[in-house]
């Protein structure tokens, strides 16, 4: 077929094609001796249609070369690398225009707190479990920081859990603060955080600083979406029926051996039991107060809620089957998560 016809069936334009041809990435099947006009088959538009694609995504030509005459594996070795890069440099580009916006004059700063290095690292880390990526939700792989002349309190969620730690400020705050912080660019910063003994945390209007004595300032951009109104849904649980203490290895070890994908709770005569939906219950020594009560769970809902308490044992607050479960520390509550349950026929 002629050129113009190939053009429009493939997605390219003649010029394109002409390049392409020239640079060696797609020859024409013939070309007439005598008018010099370029004619295409059929079996060559698959070909074409990827090197559009791959051309559409940014990827330079030599690197389009490789991918179109490698193996199925190599070839998706080089998508992914090259995806990965360019999602890296549109990163950085964020972060650099951020750091131009907060350095320009007269943009103003307010110290929001001073806290020790490690234990920020730490709250950063475990609160941050609780975020994921979803598209046209960014808001939930960020995290939400709430200055207060009490306390720096640290919050995430992923609408199934949300996990919360409050800090000691070494100083009181000037002023009460709030915003969404992205999340990726404060693990990032974890490295660092933990090798400074203190950390002073300056909020601007597009983000905050962590002053570091002695290592680079690093920035992390604010997020614009509103965080979820996690304080009314605090607010309105019922209280506690049911509350049980448990060596945290003892019952992250009882999910891990659990078969499916789901498991359920039983707490009766003083002792727990954890049930797959089909087989033999485990039954696990602890503490327990308060009524009799069956719960279900989603496994990657209720193991990282479990997995990132601190300390030896875990304290479940439960108000009844469709309410959220609380889990803290038995010792430490400034750490504290929700995890939601499920229907017992709920499903995938």
């Amino acid at each position: 077929m002629p050129i113009g016809v190939f053009a429009r069936r493939c997605g390219l334009t003649p010029s394109a094609l002409r390049f392409y041809a020239d640079s060696g990435l797609l020859r024409p099947a013939e070309v007439d001796p005598v008018s010099g006009y370029r004619y295409y088959g059929p079996d060559q538009l698959p070909h074409a249609a990827r090197l559009r694609r791959l051309r559409e995504i940014a990827m330079p030509l030599a690197t389009v070369d490789a991918v179109l005459d490698a193996e199925p594996e190599t070839a998706w070795r080089l998508i992914d690398e090259h995806v990965a890069k360019v999602v890296e440099d549109a990163e950085a580009t964020k972060r650099t225009a951020a750091l131009v916006k907060s350095s320009l004059a007269d943009v103003p700063s307010l110290r929001i707190a001073t806290l020790k290095g490690p234990v920020l690292a730490d709250a950063i880390e475990q609160v941050l479990t609780a975020t994921v990526r979803e598209p046209g939700l960014p808001v939930l792989g960020g995290l939400y920081v709430e200055a207060t002349a009490e306390a720096i309190t640290l919050t995430a969620t992923d609408r199934y859990r949300l996990s919360t730690r409050t800090l000691a400020p070494m100083d009181p705050p000037p002023a009460t603060w709030s915003a969404t912080v992205n999340g990726d660019e404060l693990r990032s910063t974890a490295a660092a955080l933990r090798r400074s003994p203190l950390v002073g945390l300056d909020a601007t209007p597009h983000g905050i600083w962590l002053r570091m004595a002695g290592r680079e300032d690093q920035h992390c951009r604010l997020l614009r979406e509103e965080f979820p109104d996690h304080r009314s849904m605090l607010a309105s649980l019922p209280e506690v029926t049911t509350r049980v203490t448990i060596a945290k290895d003892t019952f992250l070890r009882a999910m891990e051996e659990l078969p499916g994908e789901h498991l359920a709770l039983r707490m009766s005569d003083g002792s727990v039991q954890v049930l797959a939906r089909d087989g033999s219950p485990l039954h696990l020594t602890a503490a327990v107060d308060g009524s009799d009560l069956r719960i279900d769970f989603d496994l990657t809902t209720l193991y990282p809620a479990i997995s990132t308490a601190i300390g030896p044992d875990v304290m479940l607050d439960l108000r009844g089957p469709e309410q959220p479960v609380t889990i803290r520390s038995a010792d430490r509550g400034d750490l504290t998560t929700l995890a939601m349950p499920v229907k017992p026929d709920h499903s995938a």
